[in-house]
């Protein structure tokens, strides 16, 4: 390792030390370009927050493990508190399914409202007595 090599990982340490970074800088970085486009550049901010956000789903993740009455993690615990994570497109899916069809619903009720109105009225009058009365 070069003395360079050196000082820039003894100043990413120092750096995450400092900030207060749940996981290593560098390796959050390589993953964050391994995923996006090659010509894409990441902001120092951008760094240091997806660090802080993919801690915070960690925490999340083993607080809900905390739920869990025993003593020893089973694999399958952990399947059932990734799976919000690991299926968010799934479940937009079926959140905007079922937004639709509440709209729907309301349309329909919208609907029966307007007949209910125009067909059931609560006084016991003739519409064509009300209809002369009125001219």
């Amino acid at each position: 390792m070069s003395d360079e090599e050196s000082d820039e990982e003894s100043d990413e340490e120092s750096d995450e030390e400092s900030e207060g970074l749940p996981f290593a800088k560098a390796e959050v970085v390589r993953l964050m370009k391994q995923n996006l486009d090659g010509d894409k550049m990441i902001r120092e901010r951008v760094k240091v927050e997806m660090n802080r956000f993919l801690g915070e789903v960690l925490e999340r993740v083993c607080a809900q493990l905390n739920e869990y009455p025993y003593t020893t993690i089973e694999y399958e615990m952990l399947k059932e508190s990734i799976y919000p994570y690991q299926n968010i497109s799934r479940i937009n899916q079926e959140k905007e399914r079922i937004l639709m069809h509440l709209e729907a619903i309301k349309a329909d009720c919208d609907a029966l409202s307007m007949d209910v109105r125009s067909t059931l009225k609560l006084k016991d009058v003739n519409e064509e007595d009300e209809h002369f009365n009125r001219v």
